[in-house]
This record gives structure tokens, sequence and C-alpha cells, in this order.
């Protein structure tokens, strides 16, 4: 996969609505956006967004009020697993609105800034077959991903057999913040915005996670 200051241009070339463009310029300063998706499974080709919720944090703030948040009527069927995790049934969402009508709406809510998410990869895939079909393009913004930051802070220089463990649970234990309404898209935002901004600091101090010496690896949630 080709980088994404590789691939800018050809967006903007390929981009259907001019309107758009603030897209590809930088958002403002200091600002980036957290965000995460509830979805009907864990499939970006098959399965579709249920909710979405996004919060904008701008230098050391989170901007609570400033937020999108929105649940949709998926075109896949909802899944009994995903139900179990996020707890949002077919009664629930079967008179919400679809979601292609308020992807202008995240768009102008998230402008240039950077995204920031826990495995943020799969909400952008979802993110994008509903912004490719209005825009031409995927989205364009700089990706921060808190699963990276947290392995920097923690494993980077881990000896062999260190047990490598990303789940959110264990992100949250480690710098001390409080467990949300997991699997809820707002609670699931806020938590990643509070990490960002705990990692941030690690990083520029240059702090430490303690670990300890296990053998493997654990796997990830997603949804």
């Amino acid at each position: 996969m080709l980088p994404r200051w590789i691939t800018r241009p050809f967006q903007l070339a390929m981009l259907k609505e001019p309107a758009y463009r603030f897209l590809f310029e930088p958002g403002p300063p200091d600002e980036a956006v957290s965000i995460d998706c509830e979805t009907t499974g864990l499939d970006p080709r098959k399965d579709d967004i249920v909710a979405i919720a996004a919060i904008r944090i701008r230098g050391w703030r989170i901007l609570a009020s400033e937020r999108f948040e929105a649940t949709f009527r998926p075109k896949a069927r909802l899944k009994p697993d995903a139900i179990k995790i996020h707890r949002l049934r077919e009664a629930d969402v079967a008179r919400a609105r679809a979601i292609d009508g308020a992807i202008p709406d995240l768009l102008r809510f998230i402008g240039g800034r950077p995204l920031v998410g826990y495995y943020l990869d799969f909400d952008v895939a979802m993110l994008n077959k509903h912004v490719r079909r209005f825009l031409g393009v995927d989205l364009p913004n700089e990706r921060i991903e808190t699963s990276a930051l947290y392995y920097q802070r923690k494993y980077a220089d881990a000896p062999p057999g260190t047990q490598v463990d990303l789940s959110f649970a264990s992100l949250l234990e480690d710098l001390k913040l409080p467990m949300l309404d997991r699997h809820d898209a707002y609670s699931d935002a806020l938590m990643t915005a509070m990490a960002y901004l705990a990692l941030r600091d690690l990083e520029e101090r240059d702090g430490r996670i303690e670990r300890r010496r296990f053998k493997g690896v654990q796997h990830f949630e997603a949804g």
C-alpha cells in the first residue's frame, strides 16, 4: 500500500465533489478527531455500520460537546455476535436513517483533521465504502493509531518472550483511565481520546509503561 502523501494528489484529481476539497487541506492547528464505529460484523466487504461517534480534540482538551453521534439502518443484517457486543438490535435501528445521507455531515465535522482510533484501519475501511460512493475517493485524513502509540510506550524495546497485550482493557488499565460503557460508539470514542492524550503526554516526557515477561500474543477486538 502506497503512503497517503503519495496518493493524495491522485485522490484530489478524482474527487467527484469539489466542495469537499477541504478534506485535503490541513485542519485547525493541534486538532484531531477521535472516531469509533459499531458494525453488523467484522467483515468490511459484507458488513455495515450501525453507529458512529466522533469527538474533537483540541490541544490537550477533549471537546465532548463538539461531537458527531448517530445510529443508522444498515444494509447488512445484524449478526448475533455483534448484537451481544454493542446491544443494538434490528428493532433499535429499523427506523434510523441510512448512513449515506449522513456522510456529508460527518465529513464536514471531521474536515482535514487527523483521525484518532483504536485499530482505526477497520473503522476507516467501513467508512470508506460510503465515502467512496459519495466522493469517488477514500478518506484522505492522517490516521493516529492508539494501539501503535501504546506499543511504543510499552513494548518497543521488549526482549524476546515478552507477552504483547494490546487489548483495550489493558491499555486503559496501564494508563489508569476509567472503563466506560464498552462497545458504545460514543464511550469508545471518548475513551480513545483520553488514551491518545495520555500516550501523547508519555511520548513527550519519554515515559515508559512497565511490563511483565510472558510468552504469547493477545489479539484485539473490533466493532
